[in-house]
């Protein structure tokens, strides 16, 4: 008996190799669909700084649409509208310029330099602007949900 149970435990010590194998196989297959979802999801909150830059500056070309009555000055850096961004002040926004309304922010390579359009128009009549969101990067922003449509 007491050979018996001397045998059993000298038996039971670890992992087979067949076992360690399937956990390996297992976290492989977790890392590689895990990892590129991680990526775009620290990618979209990168962006974020750009699309806050943005509506920031779409409320201050709305104070100077509402002040001058039209967009033809709406400018960078005229009647608190931010002044047009080119430096490296900014950790995921690469540069933002601002003409006659028209916002173009453009992100750093930590986002792929993907790009972010806002473009006001007037209705007929309306004093109130109206916006569209654009992206000329392929795959665009919008498309990779970093960014929306207004």
């Amino acid at each position: 008996m007491k050979s018996m149970m001397k045998s059993n435990m000298n038996n039971a010590k670890g992992f087979t190799l067949i076992e360690l194998m399937i956990v390996v196989a297992i976290i492989g297959i977790l890392a590689a669909i895990a990892l590129p979802a991680y990526q775009d999801y620290t990618k979209k909150a990168k962006f974020a700084e750009v699309v806050t830059s943005v509506g920031a500056a779409r409320s201050a070309v709305e104070l100077c649409f509402q002040t001058e009555g039209a967009l033809a000055n709406c400018d960078a850096g005229y009647r608190g509208i931010p002044a047009a961004v080119v430096t490296t002040t900014y950790e995921n926004l690469d540069t933002m310029g601002i003409a006659n309304g028209v916002i173009t922010a453009v992100g750093t390579a930590g986002v792929d330099s993907a790009n972010y359009i806002a473009t006001p128009t007037i209705a007929d009549g309306e004093t109130v602007l109206t916006w569209t969101a654009t992206s000329t990067t392929t795959p665009s922003c919008i498309d990779k949900g970093w960014c929306s449509e207004f």
